[in-house]
């Protein structure tokens, strides 16, 4: 196969895509092997993709492929999510663009346009993953509205409501009124708002004296019926027992007592309004207080409120605030900042309100999944979220599950005309049930509940459900060979937002119907942001489209800027330059692979060099490819790409090929030939789960014949022992090699010119070759005396002189042994500091405190060394 001059990844991606597509290798079924099992945290049917999409499936992508050749039956399922609110929002916009109000349609009508726009919209995002390399078993594709995944989350409904943990009430939920359906705390945001104080006077019945109250809400005084005092407030003693009125329509409520109120908010009287703030509503319960909800599902004031009826919440504030000041009833207005609940899905401002909603009971079944988290059975990465979900998972409150909508899973409740209702599958069940309770009913009689459960109520069954949908609900249910084998799973790639109430809420359901966690590790990604750490959003134009990035700079520079950067829980300052090194990294591979496939080998004596050169990388290579295991094993997955970087970059190309590279138009010996295209090919390995086409395409030019056909069907390289003695005295020919460059650029010396090296110390000559070549030296001789009219320098504990004759500059030689001795003091000064804490010394593995022993005795020697030499150049100079 002909070697393009440049590397194309526009041209290499696609066909190696289809090229994979095509022969199946991404197809997982249950065998002999070890299951590696991943499911996707399914996107939104709503969604394109964005840098967060790019971030979380490239790390399950390296987790995936890697997984993949270890050996292990690796299976990604991929899969999205019908989210109820983001998607009937946009079928209603749809429609009103057409002219249709949702109003006037049938159920059955909305829900076929809404399956239309979900089959025309809703598996962009899955194609847009494969453009980034995503190696899902993509016969596996799931939605959370098939057939069989709804019939499991109506299973489950029947499941808990026959345990006794599903339960119908009022409560008070956060209302979104321009969805107009209530939502879980979990997707309210909170945001801290610039808003007013308004203080408002209530006139004291019968007197000729009022109270100032404080309010952010002056829109609701129609909705009080109290105003609440702490009874330990010595200022409002005498309002025991009074009444008060409530501005503008006259209206008597009783002033109580109660320790909730805070003195020092305010005026120390608050406005009870229960039916529009959830602390309010509490503190009702407490007093028995009556109930006036002012406000309709569109967040405009009703009947109840006499006055401004039909006005927008916000303009009657503006409004009321106006009448009251007209009335003299306008103490003064504030700026104050305050905490504002805002819907995750439409950015509406969050209105509580009381609501007839359906429950789930979470107090019980969030124990094991505490106790999963506690016990270590599943690792949060990194583990300082662990308190959190401690948090959350100990202070849990009861699942509002119903969504005033239509779009999603019906909830499974059929009413009779008294208002009682049955719980059952189909409606031939739900008239079975009802017969019990009325055997006189007719089965048109029945009707079913309008609303549909919480998107979150489906996708927390999505590790169970991808597999064997028929267990859900049926925990006694042996299961099908898939959920068998696949299940549990093994890592979780999500972010932090959505640890409680789709993270938790899987462990709860994998261990009520499986009996196990259904996954062992949780990895957490961080946001990304822009190099000034700002939220990407469009409005800023601050978020890069991932498409543009990957045209631009090929999916694996994309993968491979967005992972050096990443760490997990951390949020990333993205920045192009780091796509840029992920591309010039690609081309570095490329064009590493034409030089070496451009030699010509021949039968001919291997040049000492070569072999130590071999033998070197080798050793490097094996401590390397240990570091990556380790960094692998504990999901380091950013310091494993930049081991396998440096690696190839540091190592192979800047040291090695640089070493066996023949002379211009002569030939390579075969037996380095033949070492390099294995190291080659080794590399490629350690790089393909984060980079999987280029390496792919070169490794399909090395392997043209191979039953394999493809890389990521072959074996990641096994760990093996190695000579940590030689890795560290070519650390020393490197040190040896920069200092000879460097005063080859201090003193205009010609890289052309041959120059000799002497070496006072234990150096190993075995390594003499490979610094002739890289270093240019004519000559390498051992000495016991210091040379004279020579530049000095040091590597590790050794001497080294090059004789310069008159071109030595003691001033010059002093300063830089001087700067070296002042740097190396400081060295010594941080490595002492950390063997005297007694913590460190302790607590610290064996191996770090022997290295750093080392450093110490290193740093010494050296600084005894730099001294003589100090002392000899400054007599000399005398």
């Amino acid at each position: 196969m002909e070697i393009t001059a440049k590397y194309n990844p526009v041209e290499i991606e696609d066909r190696l895509y289809a090229y994979w597509l095509e022969n199946g290798f991404f197809d997982s079924d249950p065998d002999e092997r070890k299951p590696y099992t991943v499911v996707i945290p399914p996107p939104n049917v709503t969604g394109v993709l964005h840098m967060g999409h790019m971030l979380n499936n490239t790390i399950q992508d390296v987790l995936v492929r890697r997984a993949r050749m270890l050996g292990k039956n690796a299976c990604w399922v991929p899969g999205t999510d019908h989210a109820s609110i983001a998607t009937e929002a946009k079928v209603v916009a749809k429609l009103r663009e057409q002219g249709i109000n949702k109003d006037r349609l049938t159920r059955s009508e909305f829900m076929n346009h809404a399956w239309e726009w979900t089959e025309k919209h809703g598996g962009i995002i899955l194609e847009q993953l494969k453009k980034l390399g995503a190696s899902c078993d993509w016969r596996r594709t799931r939605f959370t509205m098939d057939e069989k995944l709804s019939d499991a989350v109506i299973d489950t409904f029947i499941y808990f409501y026959n345990k006794g943990l599903i339960y119908r009430g009022v409560r008070m939920v956060n209302w979104d009124p321009v969805g107009k359906t209530a939502v879980s705390d979990e997707e309210v945001i909170h945001k801290d708002i610039n808003s007013k104080l308004y203080y408002l006077s209530y006139p004291i019945v019968g007197e000729n004296a009022s109270i100032t109250i404080a309010t952010t809400r002056p829109e609701t005084i129609m909705a009080d019926v109290a105003v609440c005092i702490n009874p330990n407030d010595e200022r409002y003693t005498q309002m025991k027992g009074k009444k008060v009125l409530i501005p503008l329509i006259n209206k008597e409520i009783p002033v109580i007592f109660d320790e909730y109120v805070s003195m020092d908010f305010g005026t120390g009287c608050l406005k009870v309004t229960p039916a529009h703030d959830i602390n309010d509503y509490t503190l009702g319960i407490k007093h028995n207080l009556p109930v006036i909800d002012i406000i309709d599902s569109d967040g405009r004031l009703n009947e109840k409120a006499q006055i401004l009826i039909g006005e927008d919440r916000f303009d009657a504030r503006k409004k009321i605030a106006e009448m009251l000041d007209d009335a003299g009833l306008l103490v003064k207005i504030e700026d104050y900042k305050s905490s504002i609940g805002f819907s995750e899905r439409t950015d509406a401002i969050i209105e509580p309100k009381l609501s007839m909603q359906w429950f789930l009971k979470m107090e019980d079944i969030a124990k094991p999944a505490l106790n999963y988290v506690l016990n270590g059975d599943i690792k949060l990465i990194p583990d300082k979220f662990k308190n959190t979900y401690k948090h959350w998972m100990e202070n849990v409150h009861d699942w509002c599950i119903s969504r005033q909508l239509w779009w999603g899973q019906r909830i499974p409740a059929w009413y009779l005309a008294d208002g009682s209702f049955v719980v059952a599958k189909t409606l031939d069940e739900a008239f079975t049930l009802a017969q019990q309770k009325n055997s006189n009913i007719k089965i048109e009689e029945l009707y079913q509940d309008e609303d549909v459960v919480d998107t979150w109520f489906s996708s927390w069954l999505w590790p169970v459900s991808v597999f064997d949908p028929a267990v859900c609900g049926h925990p006694e249910a042996k299961g099908n060979a898939d959920v068998n084998y696949y299940y549990p799973t093994n890592d979780l790639i999500t972010a932090p937002d959505i640890l409680f109430f789709w993270v938790a809420r899987m462990i709860i359901a994998g261990h009520e119907f499986r009996g196990k966690a259904p996954f062992s590790n949780v990895y957490l990604t961080g946001m990304v942001r822009d190099r000034l750490g700002r939220k990407m959003s469009k409005s800023l134009g601050n978020s890069p489209d991932p498409l543009e990035l990957i045209a631009q700079y090929g999916a694996d520079g994309v993968r491979v800027g967005m992972l050096l950067c990443s760490s997990a829980g951390n949020d990333i300052l993205y920045d192009n330059s780091q796509v840029e090194q992920g591309r010039n990294f690609c081309n570095k591979i490329w064009n590493a692979f034409r030089l070496v496939k451009s030699w010509n080998a021949e039968q001919i004596p291997q040049p000492n060099h070569a072999a130590k050169a071999i033998e070197w990388f080798n050793a490097r290579f094996n401590k390397i490819l240990k570091g990556i295991y380790d960094n692998f094993d504990k999901y380091r997955i950013s310091e494993a790409l930049m081991d396998a970087y440096k690696l190839f970059w540091d190592d192979f190309c800047a040291y090695y090929l640089e070493i066996i590279k023949p002379a211009y138009g002569s030939p390579v010996d075969k037996l380095t030939y033949t070492a390099t295209l294995n190291f080659f090919e080794n590399l490629l390995k350690i790089l393909h789960p984060f980079m999987p086409f280029i390496t792919e395409e070169i490794w399909l030019i090395l392997n043209d014949n191979s039953e394999n056909k493809t890389i990521m069907r072959t074996l990641q390289p096994e760990l093996c022992d190695f000579n940590e003695q030689t890795v560290d005295t070519f650390e020393q020919v490197k040190d040896i090699i920069i200092n000879v460059r460097a005063l080859r650029q201090n003193k205009n010396i010609s890289p052309k010119e041959n120059l000799d090296l002497f070496v006072k110390g234990d150096f190993d000559l075995s390594f003499a070759g490979i610094l002739m070549k890289l270093a240019n030296l004519s000559k390498i001789e051992k000495t016991e005396n210091v040379i004279e009219n020579a530049s000095s320098f040091l590597a590790g504990t050794n001497e080294y002189y090059i004789p310069l004759g008159n071109k030595i500059d003691i001033s010059e030689e002093l300063e830089k042994l001087e700067k070296e001795l002042e740097y190396t003091k400081g060295f010594l000064k941080v490595v002492n500091n950390k063997l005297n804490n007694e913590k460190f010394v302790a607590g610290a593995p064996a191996n770090v405190v022997a290295s750093e022993r080392k450093k110490q005795a290193d740093a010494e020697s050296k600084i005894k060394i730099l001294e003589e030499n100090i002392a000899r150049l400054q007599a000399s100079k005398v």
